[in-house]
């Protein structure tokens, strides 16, 4: 998906309604801005507190994992 904006003179641009969309973006949201060695630009959402990403990684029949188990 390929989607142009425009920078404003003071420096703001306006995210694209398609992508913030796809992203399920809302005012409010918080992201990060990567610049890569090749020019790329990386944008990740920052919209997401801990205690939302609880139970993501559930899986029927996988057996719970303690936190000392995950650091070794």
């Amino acid at each position: 998906m390929t989607i142009e904006a425009t920078l404003t003179s003071k420096g703001q641009t306006t995210i694209p309604k398609e992508i913030r969309d796809s992203l399920r973006m809302k005012a409010g949201d918080r992201m990060t801005f990567t610049l890569m060695p090749d020019a790329t630009v990386v944008l990740r959402l920052k919209n997401k507190s801990l205690t939302e990403l609880a139970g993501t990684l559930y899986k029927k029949g996988r057996k719970p994992v303690s936190l000392d188990q995950l650091s070794r």
